[in-house]
């Protein structure tokens, strides 16, 4: 373990104070250090971008399980035990139509992409599909695949010394499935996501320093300052090897932490993602409202991380559909747009990827109860960025919105184009097994051409 000194308190007969430190060894999930999280990532190739110096991904997953007759495919001339009461809106994109309660992204549809026939996944409440794109199988959460961002930390390493490849920022909930960030599998916890409400921040924090010291950079600086001449004086420092002083450049960069401090933004900017709340949506044992999260990783990609995942509100509406959606809707519009607008502004669409779905779609037939059920027969996505084909609505349901008709896309086709366009080949990509055993990133290797 690394000590960064801060206030001393009670000292050891060697002259080190007793709790006046920073513990590093524990930033990472299930107890790994970190510099053996830096020695499974050491010496890969970087994929350079226009304006970053890398490529990226934001993956947003939509907990429980969105209606797509409800968002981005309204069946206006079906039933109404099937359509609904939501009206469809004109775009900005000649043709496309979506629901009256994403007005904001109806006036940027030139700058996104919708699937309307995505399929594949079976009906399970987990996010497992859509952060790897393999659902819970024989072999446990994504039968023991990893994740994108677990695959990406693995085959392209960090950007930055200082920064992890993978942040995952989902919220812990009670149904375990729903708050997978993006689990390692196979690859083990060494390409696990980073997560900052995690045990890794709480180590984060320099011990008998205020918040308000913390935030004086005189103060922290000096407290770094006293723990160099400490490492320079101190010959078991000295001998901590190469990856452990990696460890220690992550706490004194300090740049992790600051692209998590979003107190350095403009607050008109925050205003216009929305803010929000860390509380789970409406109460339910699903992700949040917490539109800050589309702004955090907006920031992480720029400090270097790859792949950001979180998730967004509760979606599986078996009652009350019509009465809660505008709400979910409406700031989910917000959080969107804004951070597909910011990723324009600053230049960042051609580099950083954005793709926001859920595990499966929902019952075309009203139930009773006034919401609609799981029906992983088909679904939707929503796509920007990445340097992808935007401004086009792909596939098509049936009159009902029962099943694809026109252009069926796989999971796994949306997941050989996001990888694809982070600079990975997933007909030559492959990663050792436990047994050594090369495995492909996904089975199906086919990407969406509509959008590249």
């Amino acid at each position: 373990m690394l000590s960064i000194l801060g206030q001393p308190l009670s000292r050891f007969c060697d002259g080190h104070s007793r709790r006046h430190f920073l513990k590093i060894g524990g930033l990472a999930l299930g107890g790994l250090t970190l510099p053996q999280i830096l020695r499974a990532e050491e010496a890969s190739p970087v994929t350079r971008g226009k304006n970053l110096s890398h490529k990226a991904i934001i993956m947003i997953y939509l907990s429980g399980g969105p209606s797509h007759q409800d968002m981005y495919d309204l069946k206006m001339d079906a039933p109404i035990e099937i359509r609904g009461s939501f009206k469809p809106i004109s775009t900005n994109v000649p043709g496309i139509e979506i629901c009256e309660h994403l007005p904001r992204l109806a006036k940027m549809m030139d700058r996104f992409a919708i699937i309307r026939s995505l399929y594949g996944s079976p009906d399970q409440h987990a996010s497992d599909m859509c952060l790897s794109g393999y659902p819970i199988g024989p072999k446990g959460r994504q039968d023991n695949h990893p994740s994108l961002g677990s695959a990406v930390s693995k085959l392209q390493g960090p950007v930055d010394p200082a920064v992890p490849p993978f942040v995952g920022l989902t919220i812990k909930t009670g149904h375990a499935p729903y708050s997978n960030p993006g689990l390692p599998g196979f690859l083990g916890i060494a390409h696990a996501p980073f997560q900052p409400n995690g045990e890794g921040m709480a180590n984060m924090r320099l011990n008998g320093v205020t918040l308000d010291e913390l935030r004086n950079r005189q103060v922290l600086l000096g407290s770094l300052d006293q723990f160099r001449r400490q490492v320079d004086a101190v010959e078991s420092y000295r001998s901590v090897d190469g990856l452990t002083q990696k460890a220690f450049d992550v706490l004194t960069s300090s740049r992790l932490v600051e692209a998590l401090d979003l107190e350095k933004e403009d607050p008109a900017l925050r205003d216009r993602y929305g803010r929000g709340s860390a509380a789970p949506a409406f109460g339910e044992d699903a992700g949040p409202h917490w539109m800050d999260q589309f702004l955090m990783a907006r920031r992480l990609v720029e400090a270097g991380v790859r792949c950001v995942t979180l998730s967004f509100g509760s979606w599986d509406r078996h009652g009350g559909n019509f009465e809660r959606l505008p709400t979910q809707l409406a700031q989910f519009d917000q959080g969107i747009t804004a951070l597909v607008e910011d990723l324009h502004a600053r230049g960042l669409n051609e580099d950083v990827s954005v793709v926001a779905w859920g595990e499966f779609g929902r019952t075309p037939r009203i139930n009773p109860g006034g919401g609609r059920d799981h029906w992983p027969q088909a679904s939707c996505a929503l796509l920007a960025g990445g340097g992808m084909r935007m401004g086009q609505v792909i596939g098509s349901t049936n009159r009902l919105g029962e099943v694809p008709q026109d252009r069926p896309i796989h999971y796994q086709d949306v997941f050989a184009t996001l990888y694809r366009q982070l600079g990975i080949d997933v007909n030559t990509a492959t990663i050792p097994d436990n047994s050594g055993r090369p495995q492909y990133l996904v089975d199906r290797r086919e990407t969406v051409r509509e959008l590249v």
